[in-house]
């Protein structure tokens, strides 16, 4: 009997996350974009607008290890609509905010609405899709979210133009509400339950796990925070998303003040350092599934690109505050953010294969240190560029990558790791048991 055609239904889903990834970083780029238009309208300050954006990061960040445990214990179909419809209500509220303390509570609570979203992504990578393609999927997740601000700008840019500011918040907490009902509909918890799938591609999601059927449970906490490498794994995300976020909050704002972009013209050149971000992790995924179905170690090949992207990212960042050409410096920080490429998606990959079954927990547990980084990032480069200039600002960027290095290279990691009191960890542990 002739086999059946595999069904490809997996790879629906995973356009499904890279528009939800979208969407979710689309939400965020609208606020920098139209930064300048609500400092003049409300009299807010850099400063002021900083702390704005480190309230979403705040909330982001506080609520990713439970955010992480919803999607383990509810499924990735409930916790995923739920946190999509959650997040776009408060996108749409941002417009009708009229002050500071209403922006940063509206703030606030869309980033506790996207929390849960990234943990239930990986999840569903993970239950979703054969153990070789978890570079592929990881790829959809990172390009989903850089793809926001490649045509962001230009696209919250013609929609101010257009409607106001006020619509494009509007407009997109629509938009994702869709998304909402749609992963709820297409994207249940297992492949098999799915009318979509056929046995072929089940199989094929199945080929080499040793267990099919994995039950809701709790990741092993009091485990992990034992692993050195669990705690290195977020203390250097926080730093490659400190660098990250300093360019999705600042850099439409460092154009237009450093070089004189008109607003049409930031739109178009602020997309340029995504698009070769975007670039990078495409490559990157597809090239670190291949060397490791090569047989190279897939621990050397992750921290190997993930060090390479942090010190080349570093490097030109370098080179970026040592240049007053306008379109030079687009070109050096394009290459530096698209370096970074490198490092994301080395840790996303990671965190699908290291994580597993747990992968909302250790997905979860990463974003939260990247989002300290996150909170940090939009407040202190506000500070530093009202009270030294945007080019020491640029600067602080680079020394934050050259810790990063410092910390990788030397075995520094491993010093402070075994630094943190057992008693900490134990503590830590309690703390998030409370919530389980």
């Amino acid at each position: 009997m002739e086999r059946k055609t595999m069904t490809n239904f997996r790879w629906k889903v995973a356009w499904l996350i890279f528009a939800i990834s979208f969407v979710s970083y689309m939400d965020r780029v609208n606020l920098s974009v139209a930064t300048p238009v609500i400092m003049q309208e409300f009299g807010f300050t850099k400063i002021d607008m900083g702390l704005i954006q480190s309230f979403f990061f705040a909330g982001y960040a506080l609520f990713q290890v439970p955010g992480g445990m919803m999607a383990e214990r509810f499924g990735h179909r409930l916790t995923g609509s739920l946190a999509v419809v959650w997040w776009s209500v408060f996108t749409a509220l941002t417009a009708v905010a009229s002050g500071k303390f209403s922006f940063a509570t509206v703030r606030l609570l869309f980033g506790v609405g996207e929390a849960p979203i990234y943990p239930a992504a990986a999840i569903a990578g993970h239950r979703w899709f054969n153990k070789g393609e978890k570079g592929k999927v990881s790829s959809f997740i990172l390009n989903g979210c850089f793809f926001g601000p490649v045509v962001g700008p230009a696209v919250t840019v013609a929609l101010m133009a257009a409607l106001g500011w006020k619509a494009v918040f509007w407009l997109f907490g629509v938009i994702g509400v869709l998304l909402g009902v749609l992963w709820f509909k297409f994207v249940p918890d297992n492949p098999k339950q799915s009318p979509y799938v056929n046995e072929a591609e089940l199989e094929h999601i199945n080929d080499g796990r040793e267990n099919t059927v994995e039950a809701k449970e709790i990741a092993p906490w009091g485990k992990l925070l034992k692993s050195s490498q669990f705690w290195s794994l977020g203390l250097q995300f926080m730093i490659t998303d400190y660098i990250m976020y300093v360019f999705l909050a600042w850099l439409p704002l460092y154009l237009m003040e450093v070089h004189g972009f008109s607003l049409s013209k930031m739109g178009l050149w602020a997309a340029a350092p995504w698009l070769s971000l975007m670039a990078v992790v495409s490559c990157c995924g597809y090239l670190s599934d291949k060397a490791i179905a090569a047989g190279f170690s897939q621990n050397l090949v992750k921290t190997s690109t993930g060090a390479v992207g942090i010190l080349l990212c570093a490097c030109t960042l370098f080179i970026a505050t040592r240049t007053a050409d306008p379109m030079m410096n687009v070109f050096w920080l394009s290459v530096a953010l698209g370096s970074l490429g490198l490092t994301m998606s080395a840790s996303w990959s990671s965190v699908i294969s290291m994580g597993g079954r747990f992968a909302g927990s250790v997905s979860g547990w990463m974003n939260f240190w990247g989002n300290i980084g996150g909170v940090l990032a939009p407040s202190v480069t506000a500070w530093v560029a009202t009270t030294y200039g945007w080019q020491a600002a640029l600067a602080a960027v680079f020394i934050s990558g050259c810790l990063f290095i410092i910390i990788t290279v030397t075995g520094v990691r491993e010093a402070i790791v075994r630094a943190i009191p057992m008693e900490l960890k134990n503590a830590i542990s309690v703390g998030i048991g409370f919530f389980i």
